[in-house]
Formats: structure tokens, C-alpha cells, sequence
């Protein structure tokens, strides 16, 4: 009994902390509300933004359910936010810092389009890189776009290439008597060749190679039209890396040499007397960054991560992870009910997953088209497979020319350990099934010669009706299908060439097409509606202020005040006086 009282105490006292950090969160929105209705929103009329992007991105951000600290900055945010400072008169230019981030080629080339719309409007972009640690040109293929880029002293320049590789683990497993069982549809449908194969199968190779050379070719294009030299040439600096600071700047490949509050303060400059550095997380925070209310309403359906099948399980600290069939389903749904919705945009950056939660979601999206509503999608780093899949409904498909894409096959298998847990642990498993294939899925038991049949039947099953799908979505003989699908990975580039997508570009280009199916004049500005809907707290407050956009940039400025010092401070105050509770009452049992 005593125990029990201590945690029904430990309960309420965890319960009414969180009570108040809420309340005075909702109170301290509303406050500000009132006052952003009057004051603006505090930032400076003349501007040049700091954007860092030295650690690796993610294409879409994870709302917190609390959202007490700001998200992670992802890739649709920095493209969101350069739209935003583009039409902003106070924001001059960016202060971008790059090396070390190791962008793929398809996000540089999705932030070097946001970048080049952003100059559009007679902004400029100064680019310091301490050195360009990545071998990869992602890093550098974005610097490219940039009026200045600058180095640090005695910095070193690693762009040289593309490259890429897999670990194979079969004689690993073959030393533990583990059994990997996979069928694949087909040859280059390679994702189990790293459990199945000690080094890659011709095909696996040959596509894997064709890749590498397309993100290379195209960097390579892209990069010396931004420098202002032949292809040749470029190449011939790259192929001398790793190389100085100084024989890159000798070469035309940066400008100047020095260091990062050098390149800041030529930045400050350039946007005249008084300018002041803004983080870029902070325009975010409190610019209307995101276009919410005026003009038509297209919803906008981001699908990043794996597809799995049921509901997102958002948690208490955080939105769920991934594409679940249920949740997108339903989001198309609602989207398709939505009167004010005029176009659907699809964001997808997903390697696939469940081909039924594929399948349930493009069927969602058929539907959607059915009922009038034009689909367009544009495709991230990656929209292979499954993620292929759920593009099928569009109107259009758009991808970057580094995007990879296509992966039109089947891989289904799995792995026995029976043996091994014997041999490594002397654990011997024992199963009973009743029912001639009660133990198909089990981990113990490796298929017989006549389940591996059955799995061989499925996978064909699944293989014909993904293929019949692209030729009936992608308008294409089946024949052809058959001759480009097989597994294949093929970049945004190559893609293009064999009709799985319409046109190379980056998000803005889909919305772009979007409004041309619409009806909709090139020049009108849309706006967003997100679905799935966001679900933290302040999206929750912002619903009774949708009809002001001021209002809506309150409260996102609300992750900049609770990050305060003053205000964690005084949060911390909280947690403290409860936390000295709790650590005497769950140490009194222990003694």
C-alpha cells in the first residue's frame, strides 16, 4: 500500500507539472498574439540570413507534440523559408556555411533551385566552407550557384566524385548457419544481394555504376555552367583531388580565401549600413515562412520514410516516423473532400516498404483524380519502389535529376537462426504448428521446396500487377515496362528518358505544374494545407487564428521564447522543484 500511495503521489506530481508548463505555454501564446497583432514580428528591415547546413538533412522536419524546442531543419524547410526571404524586402542575401554536410547530388540540386529562385529577386548568396570535407559534389554542386565562395585558409578540397557501397554478409551468416532465404524480381532488384552474395552480381554493378556516373554527369553539367567554364576543365581540377585552398581559388572554383567572419562581415556589406545577421532558424520562427491563407489552397501530402502498413503511432515526445498506409490514405481522403483544395502535391522521399500500404495509398490517390482533383508529384533524394509506387496516380511526376527513382520489382524473404542460436549458444528452439504452413513465417525454420515455390508465386503475383500499374499510370507498353522495370534503380535523369517522369526539377517546379493542370495563372501565389494535419499544441492554438497571418507568425516564434534562457530557466525552476520529489520518493524504497 505504501508503494502504491508513493506512485499515485509521483503521478500527479509528474502530471501537474506538465499541466503547468501547458498552461502557461497556452497563456504566454495568447499574450503574445495580442501583442504580435500590433508590434510585428521583431525582426530587422535589413537582413542577411545565416544558413548552415553543415550537418546531414532530412527532407521533411518531425513536429514535437509540445514543440517546446524547434525541429530539426530539414530540406522542405530551408526551400519553404527561401521563398519566403524572396519575397521578403528586408532579407539582401544569404550567408550559406557548406563542407561538411555531405548532401547527396538529389538535395543539392532540390536547395541549389530554391537558391536560384531566391537570386531571381535580386538577393544575393556568399558561401564559406572551412574546407569541402566530402568526396561527393553535393556540397560543392550547391556552393556552385553562390556570387562568392570563400575558404578558409590552408582548407582542404575533397570534392572529387561520386562513389557508393555495400557490405555483403553472407559468409558472416554462412559462419553462424544462418539461412537468408530472398526472392528477388529481378536481377536488379539487388537489396538482398548485401545477405545473399559475397560482392555484387553483374547486374547489381552495372546498375549501380550507370547511377554513379549520372549524379556525376549531372553535377558535373551543372557545377561548370555556375562557374562559368567548360565541363573538361572542371574535370580536370576535380580529378587533382584532394587539393589547397589555393589551387581551387587559382582555378576559378572559389573566390577568396579567408575566414568565416570575413565572408560574414563581406556579407553584411554587401546588404548596406546597418544589416544585421539573422540565423536562418530564427527567420523560420517568426517570418510567415509557410504561405497558410490568400490565394487558391493546394494540399500538400509529404511522404518521407519507409511505408509500412496501419497508423502513424506519433508518440508523446514526437510525430511518428514514416509512410503509414492507414494515416496517408486517409490524408488523400480528406484532401479530396477538402472543396477549397484545388491540386494535391505530393512530396515523396521514400525508399518504399509495404506494397500493400503502397497500394492502398495510390488507390487513395486514384481516386482523388477521379474526383477532379489534379495530383502532381515531386520526388526527393529518393522514390524507389514502393515510393514509385504511390507516384502512379499523378497527373505528373517530377524529379531531380539525381533523384533515385524507379526500382520497379519485388524482394521478399527471410532469415532462419535455428542453427545458429544452436551452434553460437546451444539454444535449441522448438516450434509446433498445426496446419500444414502454420510455421511459414517463422524465424526458426528455414522454407521447404514447396513454400519457396509458394513465396516464388507471390512475388511474380505482386511483380505483374506493380508492372501492369506503371504501364497503365506512366502510359507506356507493357512491353517497355518490362524492359526498364526489372528491379532497376535508375536516377531522375535516366528516369526521365524512359517515361517513369515527366520533367526535371525541384519542388517549385511541381507546383508549378500543379497550377498549369488547375487552371490556376503562373503568377498566383498558392497556399499550403498540410496533410496529414500537424498535431502539436501550437497548431492546435493556431486554429483559432487562421484567419491572421500575423498571428500564425506568433506562434511560431513560440519555439524561439520557450528556447529563451529566461524562459528555460524558469522551466527548469519547475522540473527542479518537482524532480527533488521524485528523487526522494523513488529512493525511499530502495533503502
Amino acid at each position: 500500500m505504501p508503494v502504491l500511495m508513493w506512485l499515485w503521489s509521483l503521478i500527479k506530481s509528474v502530471l501537474n507539472a506538465v499541466a503547468r508548463v501547458v498552461v502557461v505555454t497556452i497563456v504566454v501564446a495568447l499574450i503574445l498574439v495580442a501583442v504580435r497583432l500590433s508590434a510585428g514580428d521583431g525582426l530587422a528591415n535589413n537582413m542577411v540570413l545565416s544558413l548552415d547546413l553543415r550537418t546531414p538533412m532530412e527532407d521533411k522536419s518531425a513536429p514535437s507534440l509540445l514543440e517546446l524546442t524547434a525541429s530539426k531543419l530539414s530540406i522542405m524547410d530551408t526551400v519553404f523559408g527561401l521563398d519566403a526571404a524572396a519575397r521578403d524586402p528586408r532579407v539582401k542575401g544569404v550567408f550559406l556555411r557548406l563542407g561538411t554536410g555531405d548532401l547527396s547530388v538529389a538535395q543539392a540540386q532540390e536547395l541549389r533551385d530554391a537558391l536560384r529562385r531566391f537570386k531571381t529577386a535580386n538577393k544575393f548568396v556568399i558561401t564559406h566552407a572551412q574546407s569541402f570535407y566530402s568526396g561527393g559534389l553535393g556540397d560543392y554542386e550547391l556552393a556552385a550557384i553562390s556570387d562568392q565562395i570563400w575558404m578558409q585558409p590552408v582548407g582542404a578540397f575533397f570534392a572529387a566524385g561520386t562513389s557508393g557501397g555495400t557490405v555483403f554478409l553472407k559468409g558472416l551468416f554462412d559462419k553462424f548457419q544462418a539461412v537468408p532465404q530472398f526472392v528477388q524480381r529481378y536481377e536488379y532488384k539487388n537489396a538482398a544481394d548485401t545477405f545473399m552474395q559475397t560482392d555484387y552480381t553483374p547486374a547489381h554493378r552495372e546498375a549501380t555504376t550507370r547511377v554513379l556516373q549520372s549524379w556525376y554527369d549531372s553535377a558535373v553539367a551543372t557545377i561548370a555552367a555556375d562557374r562559368m567554364m567548360t565541363p573538361a576543365a572542371l574535370v580536370a581540377i576535380l580529378e587533382e583531388s584532394p587539393s589547397s585552398a589555393e589551387f581551387v581559388r587559382e582555378r576559378g572554383l572559389i573566390n577568396t580565401i579567408g575566414y568565416d567572419d570575413d565572408a560574414e562581415n563581406a556579407a553584411r556589406g554587401r546588404a548596406g549600413a546597418g544589416a544585421r545577421v539573422t540565423e536562418f532558424t530564427e527567420y523560420l520562427n517568426k517570418a510567415a515562412t509557410r504561405p497558410r491563407n490568400g490565394g487558391p489552397v493546394f494540399a500538400l501530402v509529404h511522404a518521407a520514410g519507409e511505408i509500412v502498413e496501419g497508423e502513424d503511432k506519433a508518440t508523446l515526445t514526437g510525430g511518428g516516423t514514416g509512410v503509414a498506409g492507414d494515416t496517408f490514405a486517409e490524408a488523400v481522403r480528406a484532401a479530396t473532400r477538402d472543396s477549397d483544395v484545388k491540386a494535391i502535391v505530393v512530396r515523396v522521399d521514400s525508399p518504399g516498404g509495404s506494397a500493400i500500404a503502397s497500394d492502398q495509398i495510390l488507390d487513395a490517390l486514384k481516386k482523388a483524380r477521379a474526383a477532379g482533383k489534379p495530383v502532381v508529384v515531386s520526388m526527393g533524394s529518393v522514390a524507389a519502389s514502393g515510393g514509385y509506387y504511390i507516384a502512379l496516380a499523378a497527373d505528373k511526376i517530377i524529379a531531380e535529376p539525381g533523384t533515385l527513382t524507379g526500382s520497379i520489382g519485388v524482394v521478399w524473404g527471410k532469415f532462419a537462426i535455428g542453427q545458429t542460436l544452436e551452434s553460437l549458444a546451444g539454444v535449441h528452439g522448438g516450434e509446433i504448428g498445426i496446419g500444414k504452413n502454420a510455421l511459414f513465417l517463422s524465424g526458426m525454420q528455414p522454407w521447404t521446396e514447396d513454400q519457396m515455390a509458394e513465396v516464388n508465386a507471390q512475388a511474380d503475383l505482386v511483380y505483374e500487377d506493380f508492372t501492369r500499374k506503371v504501364a497503365e499510370g506512366r502510359k507506356l507498353p507493357l512491353e517497355r515496362v518490362q524492359e526498364i522495370a526489372r528491379g532497376r534503380v535508375w536516377t531522375g535523369a535516366d528516369a526521365r528518358e524512359r517515361g517513369l517522369v515527366d520533367e526535371l526539377g525541384g519542388f517549385w517546379t511541381a507546383v508549378d505544374a500543379a497550377k498549369t493542370i488547375a487552371d490556376i495563372d503562373a503568377n498566383t501565389r498558392v497556399s499550403f494545407r498540410d496533410y496529414p494535419r500537424r498535431e502539436g499544441l501550437f497548431q492546435r492554438v493556431a486554429g483559432f487564428f487562421e484567419s491572421s497571418s500575423t498571428a500564425m507568425a506568433t506562434l511560431q516564434s513560440l519555439n524561439m521564447l520557450v528556447s529563451s534562457d529566461v524562459v528555460q530557466s524558469l522551466l527548469s525552476g519547475i522540473r527542479a522543484g518537482e524532480g527533488g520529489a521524485q528523487l526522494r520518493a523513488v529512493d525511499l524504497p530502495a533503502h
